[in-house]
């Protein structure tokens, strides 16, 4: 396992090198990659293009930040799109569920969920999400995936797990952690 020795952005590019040899060693067929703004999934669709592997860009829901919006501007979607990639979009389990519960009952199980897994990083919480997010949306396999994610902006996470829906959360495994921030 790679240890970043802090989080966020400037790790992008050996995030990605790692990735990039974690496919060849366990002979993924399906990426899915955090991207808010879409610079991470981008690069990723750029340095994957022509690499045989299904590229899934997900983003944070509409909404997520101001009522009505998305983060990632149209033009960047559009050139994930152009080179391979699928941008998807959807509802953030953890977050969204959680905070529905919270503000009615003052605390949630997808808070403490979403905790626990922290507890490695945020990177790893974020992996584990999109990964059901992707599988929900049926833009994925039951066979195992690698997940880059990170801290804020960026990557600094790369994760192979076995997926499983929302629904079945229980059954998603974390299989191999490849790289994640130490002090983070």
């Amino acid at each position: 396992m790679h240890i970043f020795p802090k989080p966020g952005y400037k790790n992008s590019e050996k995030a990605l090198e790692i990735l990039k040899e974690a496919i060849k060693k366990y002979d993924v067929k399906e990426v899915v990659v955090a991207s808010t703004h879409g610079t991470t999934g981008l690069q990723a669709a750029k340095a994957l293009k022509g690499f045989g592997t299904k590229v899934i860009v997900v983003t944070h829901n509409v909404g997520f930040k101001e009522p009505g919006t998305l983060e990632m501007k149209p033009e960047t979607r559009k050139e994930i799109e152009s080179l391979g990639g699928v941008v998807y979009t959807g509802t953030m389990p953890f977050r969204n569920i959680g905070t529905a519960i919270r503000s009615t009952l003052g605390y949630s199980q997808q808070d403490l969920i979403a905790n626990t897994l922290r507890l490695l990083c945020q990177g790893i919480k974020v992996c584990v999400e999109i990964v059901m997010m992707a599988a929900d949306a049926g833009l994925i396999g039951t066979e195992d995936v690698l997940a880059m994610a990170g801290t804020a902006r960026g990557a600094d996470t790369v994760a192979l797990i076995k997926p499983a829906s929302s629904n079945n959360l229980f059954k998603i495994k974390i299989r191999d952690i490849l790289a994640k921030p130490f002090d983070w």
